[in-house]
């Protein structure tokens, strides 16, 4: 089965490619939650009948199929959701202040999304566990996903996806802290985990404090991973950073990578087909990043570890004593 602190003083960043504007693959920003009506009496709110609800799945079914956002009041909320249909937007009223903890839906997740589309917005999710070992805040098992300013907080698995190979997920200025493990015997679980979907973006994200398997792991066909923060410096038993066990093409520019002590594997921060090159790979950009080990560690590693052969598209990256460039698998 796939499973599917405070920072350390970065480096400066390296300037800017012209292989790709950063700005333009940032997510368009989500209408400020101030600006919705909600009912004060209700925790949630469908905010285009103005009309409050006492739990999220009220809220939920009373879109429907249809198209709809749900303002969500500051509180901590013990319950979860599944969205069947539609598209629908989950909005914190106060970013960072609405927080869904400790429940999950069909044994998956706080948030389990089935519909056309769902965005979400200034929600914090944390204490996810299930049966499992893969409890999420969010499971999406078809269509287009956007989340933005969010955070996934200690808990098995951050976001796991099925398969969709014409959706398309964006996360932008969103936090996966102390996530991932691999305590089940048939797979581990992920910070991120992207199944076959055809497109992943990330954008102005931060991984930290691992707890086990990799930080992002995508299947999708096409990714573009820039202008985030790994950091791994905390982190215990982790794996990569970034796997494509597929292959992909696209771009992983302008990162910034910290490699940490307790690893369960360090040969690499960035694997390419790792599992099998299903998804074309030639043309894959690697580039602008910045990647190096915790103070005071000393190690060998790969930057980019690569099983496909294909001709991919590394550098310029600034990369600190005893990480390889490149290294074929």
């Amino acid at each position: 089965m796939e499973s599917h602190a405070s920072k350390p003083a970065a480096p400066a960043r390296p300037s800017p490619l012209l292989i790709a504007a950063v700005a333009a693959v940032a997510v368009a920003a989500i209408p400020t939650a101030t600006l919705l009506a909600q009912d004060g009496k209700a925790p949630f709110t469908v905010t285009e009948t103005k009309r409050g609800y006492p739990t999220l799945q009220a809220a939920v079914d009373a879109i429907g199929g249809g198209t709809g956002t749900i303002a969500i009041a500051p509180g901590t909320y013990r319950e979860c959701a599944v969205q069947s249909g539609g598209n629908i937007t989950y909005l914190a009223s106060d970013p960072g202040k609405a927080v869904f903890s400790g429940k999950t839906c069909q044994g998956k997740a706080a948030l389990v999304l089935g519909g056309q589309s769902a965005r979400v917005a200034g929600l914090v999710f944390r204490d996810m566990a299930v049966p499992d070992f893969n409890g999420a805040g969010i499971r999406l098992e078809n269509g287009n996903l956007t989340v933005a300013q969010s955070w996934f907080l200690d808990s098995q698995q951050g976001i796991l996806t099925g398969n969709d190979p014409n959706g398309m997920i964006v996360i932008d200025k969103t936090t996966f802290s102390g996530l991932g493990n691999c305590e089940d015997q048939s797979g581990c679980a992920h910070s991120l985990y992207v199944g076959e979907y055809g497109h992943l973006r990330v954008t102005r994200t931060r991984f930290e404090r691992g707890t086990g398997g990799h930080y992002l792991k995508s299947r999708a066909k096409v990714v573009e991973i820039a202008s985030s923060d790994f950091d791994d410096s905390a982190g215990r038993a982790t794996n990569y950073m970034i796997d494509l066990p597929n292959g992909a093409t696209g771009q992983i520019t302008n990162n910034w990578f910290v490699q940490g002590r307790d690893k369960e594997n360090y040969s690499a921060f960035i694997a390419v087909g790792a599992e099998n090159r299903s998804n074309p790979s030639t043309g894959l950009t690697i580039a602008g990043n910045d990647a190096r080990f915790a103070p005071s560690l000393r190690r060998s590693s790969a930057f980019v570890a690569d099983w496909t052969g294909a001709a991919l598209k590394l550098g310029p990256n600034t990369l600190g004593d005893g990480i390889k460039p490149f290294e074929k698998r």
